[in-house]
């Protein structure tokens, strides 16, 4: 049987959803390395919506599902469909819609709340000893759920001392390095964290895929 992964989406969009370009590189670098995906997300509205242009907040609202259905060609389902037992590993790329819309951490810092489903998803791959991946702004969620956790997010000061302060271990790292914590089985990159071009973001995600895939 084939190995599957669960990927986590936020949204559509890196001001308010998914980053778009880690979705893609996530997406790709699995399907390089034989791997076959279910992408999911909330069936939630969005914090807001910004005019990705200007960087405006829109009077609109938008459907955190249905919008990451438009990265993924519609193949997308609700993260309540979830069942850890048809994965054997776990990847949630970045975003604002990682603070935003999966957990609050972009209103409240580290006294943030992550989303019941998003939560209760992680428990359950750590739960069954499967690992998971998380990019850029992601790791950010880690302290809250898994005390003591090792993880980075590059260098961000502000970034790193929230999860500091929520009780993680934050190790430094370059937009090509992946630091992987081996009690709680989970990989992280900084990607867009630090990624100033596409090949640059790649490479780091690479990475952070086949580590999933070699730990399966």
């Amino acid at each position: 049987m084939s190995k599957q992964v669960a990927v986590i989406l936020a949204g559509c969009g890196v001001f308010d959803g998914s980053e778009i370009n880690e979705v893609v590189l996530t997406l790709l670098a699995l399907e390089q390395q034989g791997v076959q995906y279910q992408c999911f997300a909330p069936d939630i509205e969005q914090t807001h919506v910004l005019n990705h242009l200007s960087g405006d907040e829109q009077q609109q609202t938008r459907n955190v599902l249905q919008e990451a259905a438009r990265i993924v060609r519609g193949n997308v389902k609700d993260i309540a469909e979830l069942d850890v037992n048809q994965f054997d590993g776990l990847i949630m790329t970045g975003g604002f819609g990682v603070a935003k819309n999966l957990s609050s951490f972009a209103f409240k810092g580290a006294e943030l709340d992550v989303l019941p489903c998003v939560s209760k998803t992680m428990k359950a791959f750590y739960g069954a000893g499967k690992i998971g991946g998380y990019m850029c702004i992601a790791p950010v969620l880690l302290p809250k759920v898994f005390e003591g956790v090792k993880c980075t997010i590059g260098h961000d000061a502000d970034v790193a001392g929230a999860i500091t302060s929520m009780g993680g271990e934050h190790i430094e790292a370059k937009v090509d390095q992946v630091v992987f914590d081996d009690k709680y089985k989970v990989v992280t990159t900084p990607a867009y964290m630090l990624a100033e071009n596409i090949i640059q973001a790649k490479s780091g995600i690479d990475k952070l895929v086949a580590k999933v895939c070699e730990a399966i």
